[in-house]
Order: structure tokens, then sequence, then C-alpha cells
């Protein structure tokens, strides 16, 4: 079955690559022996549609065209599907390679490995090792949050998405509607920045809180897409990455080496107890909960009362 449907592809591809005109339908069933042999109208139309979006999402551009008397037909120009010689140095290869063994899902690493053979085809030397001068390195980026994949989809896709997010400080999660903008990794978590449809304003969700599945909505953004630069710099704001102050907390001695390393200035207070100067940015609360009686925050009188609510929310079960 594999290698029937993958010669009606390389058969379809070459009729559409080969003609200097739209090929109708009836053209192309007329043309290629697999479509004669399929039974009916409904079963061609429906193998032919899976045919054309198959070879879509190979990278073959192809133009649908509408004649004088209203008839759909298709073609492939050449000039469309044509690229330059790829000239890539050693070092552009070998960066093309590490970012193909970033993604470490099935989905993502055969889309990245296609992309390898792509490059291979449109000219990259056979002896250039897109691996080869790196093999030391083994990147990997950590995804573990089933809302990873749909997510990511829809921010491709531009589709607006439901789920179910639970805040760090909340026993219960409640439902969000968003228009999804990008993800993006941060201190080994990852984010969603989007449009919270509820709350009218721009939202960054850590994945690992939503709960259930990611539901795709039909229908357009209401609101418009930052630039890719804006949004980032949002995540790292609401991630702790973007501080613009500091807190003054005391941390029993010997714990908290992460706190210790992020702090400005340390002292020793005695007793089995330092006082650190540490930025101060969003998301701070929660990871000074993390560590528990051994850190105590001195001020701002905001932030200590955000830990102590989180450590309430957190006894309340």
């Amino acid at each position: 079955m594999a290698i029937a449907k993958a010669e009606r592809l390389m058969n379809l591809a070459l009729c559409l690559l080969g003609t200097r005109r739209p090929l109708s339908k009836r053209e192309l069933r007329e043309s290629i022996e697999a479509y004669l042999e399929a039974g009916s109208d409904d079963s061609f139309n429906r193998m032919f549609e899976r045919d054309k979006d198959d070879l879509r999402e190979l990278g073959l551009v192809i133009e649908t065209v509408e004649n004088l008397e209203g008839e759909v037909g298709y073609l492939a120009r050449r000039d469309s599907n044509r690229l330059p010689p790829i000239t890539l140095d050693a070092e552009e290869a070998a960066a093309l390679g590490l970012a193909a063994k970033v993604w470490q899902q099935a989905r993502l690493a055969g889309a990245a490995s296609g992309a390898l053979q792509k490059l291979r085809a449109a000219g990259l030397p056979e002896d250039v090792d897109p691996y080869g001068s790196h093999g030391a390195l083994e990147p990997h980026i950590p995804v573990h949050e089933a809302a990873f994949e749909p997510l990511m989809l829809a921010c491709r896709d531009r589709r607006p998405v439901v789920f179910d997010y639970r805040k760090a400080n909340a026993a219960q999660p409640g439902t969000r509607h968003v228009e999804p903008w990008a993800l993006e990794c941060w201190r080994g978590h990852w984010y969603l920045a989007g449009w919270d449809r509820d709350r009218a304003a721009e939202r960054v969700f850590r994945l690992s809180r939503i709960t259930g599945k990611v539901r795709a909505r039909a229908g357009r953004y209401t609101a418009e897409v930052p630039d890719v630069v804006t949004v980032r710099e949002t995540v790292a704001g609401w991630a702790g990455e973007i501080t613009d102050r500091s807190a003054l907390i005391r941390l029993r001695s010997g714990a908290g080496y992460p706190l210790r390393a992020k702090a400005v200035s340390v002292r020793e207070l005695g007793g089995g107890w330092d006082e650190l100067e540490i930025p101060y940015g969003h998301g701070l609360d929660a990871w000074l909960v993390e560590f528990g009686p051994d850190v105590v925050v001195v001020e701002p009188a905001e932030l200590r009362a955000d830990v102590i609510d989180r450590l309430r929310s957190v006894a309340k079960g």
C-alpha cells in the first residue's frame, strides 16, 4: 500500500510539474492509472484531495486556477518549485544539524529530518556533515506537557483555543479562551504567550498548569499579534527573567543554592541565617515558596504577602 501511494503521489507531481496549463480533476483522473481505478467519484475526490495535501506538506507549491468557464484546474510551476543552489559553509551546516537534533518528539523529529533531506536535494554538498563538527553536543529541549503539540499547531495555524488552567494560588482550574501567539522555554519550563479573550488582555500561561485537553476553536483572532521580540519579552517578564527592583530575604545557611547564585549581595546574620538581596520580577513569589521554611521574605511587603498567600493555598490543599 505504501509503495502504491508513493507511486501515485509521484505521478501526480509529475503531471502538475509537466503541464503548461492548469489541469482539471477530470484530466488528472484520466492521466493517472490509480485514479482511473477509483470505484466512484467520491472515492476519487477523497483520494485526490489527500494526495494534493500530502504533496503540499512535502513542499510542492500547487496553484489552484479557475478558467473562463469557471472550471478549477491545478498546476505546479517549475519556477515556484525550484530552489537556488544551496551554498552553506561547514559552520552553517553544523548549525542546521544541531537544530534538527534539538527536538526529540517523533512529529518534530520527522519534520527536521525531512528538512535536511530537502537541503541535500537542493545542493547541500554530500561531504558536509551537519553533525560531524559538533558531534559531542547533544542539544535537547524537554517537552513533557501534553498541551505542547496542540498549542504549537494552534500558534502556527492562528487558531483560538480553549483549555482549563490552574493558577499557582488557586485550588481549582478555570477555563481560558486564548488566542495563542508563541511558545517559549524559560528555566526548563514552557510558557504560552497569547491574548486572553475573557480578560481582554495579554497573558502568559505555564504549560504544566494546563489541565485536560486543549480544544481548538473556529474563527479568527480578535487581537493583533505582536512581533516576536515583544512576545519574548513578555514571556521573559512573566517568567521572572526581567527584573527592575530587588527583594531582601533571609535564607537558612547551607540551603537555597539557586537563590544564592542569583543574589546581588549576601550577608551573614548568624544563628544559621544569611540575608540576601535578589532581583525581584514576576514569579519570584512562586519560586520562593518552593524553598519552604528555609526562606523568609523581609521586603518588599507585597512580595511577603504574596508568598504567605501561596503558602496558605498549599496548606488548604
